[in-house]
């Protein structure tokens, strides 16, 4: 649909590092512009929605729980029981030792301390070792290595202080109020949802978007010189595509997303929103794995078609 708008926000605890890149669909693709910050949560999704056309924004933060924690809540799914988290503000701190961990307060550690480990995390929260914190999505597969535990708090590889930043001060309450969203896959596919005035909301995962796109980096996305690297491999992607960056937006990529630690925040968001745009536009399938848990509690990863290695 010509003026669709394609977004992906690439999410943290620090206002500072929530970037947004936003594309909008034309008849001869897509028209990407330069990553900006998300700036007040609030604003979003009516900037996003303004124009009253169908909006799919891509999230990079978790969107579902963990099946062995589900098992014990009475809600029929994740979006139910985001919904009446804006009425429970306790369920989000996060707690600083194992003794105040329970299923009603999952999150943990607020620091670091001795003796830490995900196994007693899992013990204390009822499930069957630590494998049981995670997600089938969170999981390691053949090409990509495993995502953190939705409800970790600790460390650079960690995306529960991220979903605690977007579940309590954003979703949840726009849930309660009834904003005009759907969470992907739990409502269904993605093009079956998208409609005038509606956000689909999906979560996308860096790392798989740049798998998705056969893309890679020569080092590590923090440094500018890997990103600088991946300019012409990108404009390829983005070619493929068809998805022009408008000016600013190409030397951004030309500059490998810049020198200052928000420039792996940048190039993040523009991958999501490329996966995002070939999941959008059928070049590669929105595939949900056929299991009630996925789709009721777990959810998945936009674009991924890989099973874990251990599932």
């Amino acid at each position: 649909m010509d003026g669709m708008i394609a977004a992906h926000a690439d999410w943290s605890l620090d206002p500072r590092k929530r970037w947004i890149a936003v594309a909008r669909r034309g008849a001869r693709g897509w028209r990407a512009e330069a990553p900006r910050l998300v700036g007040d949560t609030g604003a979003l999704l009516p900037w996003l929605m303004a124009d009253g056309v169908p909006v799919a924004l891509g999230l990079d933060l978790p969107l579902g729980v963990p099946r062995g924690w589900a098992a014990g809540r009475a809600e029929p799914g994740f979006p139910a029981l985001l919904a009446g988290l804006a009425r429970d503000p306790g369920f989000f701190e996060v707690s600083p030792t194992l003794a105040t961990v329970s299923p009603a307060r999952p999150f943990y550690p607020a620091r670091g301390v001795k003796g830490m480990t995900r196994a007693a995390h899992a013990a204390a929260l009822g499930l069957d070792g630590p494998m049981g914190l995670s997600r089938l999505c969170d999981r390691a597969t053949a090409s990509r290595p495993a995502g953190a535990p939705v409800f970790w708090t600790l460390g650079a590889n960690q995306s529960g202080k991220a979903a605690i930043a977007a579940w309590r001060d954003w979703l949840a309450p726009g849930l309660a109020r009834g904003a005009p969203v759907a969470l992907w896959p739990f409502a269904g596919g993605i093009h079956g949802l998208l409609a005038p005035g509606r956000a689909v909301l999906a979560e996308v995962y860096p790392a798989e978007a740049l798998r998705q796109l056969g893309l890679r980096l020569s080092g590590s996305k923090r440094a500018q010189a890997p990103r600088i690297a991946l300019a012409d491999p990108l404009r390829a992607a983005m070619a493929r595509l068809r998805v022009a960056p408008s000016a600013a937006l190409a030397a951004t990529i030309e500059d490998g997303f810049g020198a200052d630690a928000a420039g792996e925040d940048r190039l993040d968001c523009v991958l999501g929103l490329l996966c995002l745009v070939a999941v959008l536009d059928g070049s590669r399938a929105d595939h949900i794995p056929d299991d009630p848990w996925i789709r009721r509690w777990e959810g998945w990863v936009l674009g991924q078609d890989e099973m874990p290695r251990a599932a």
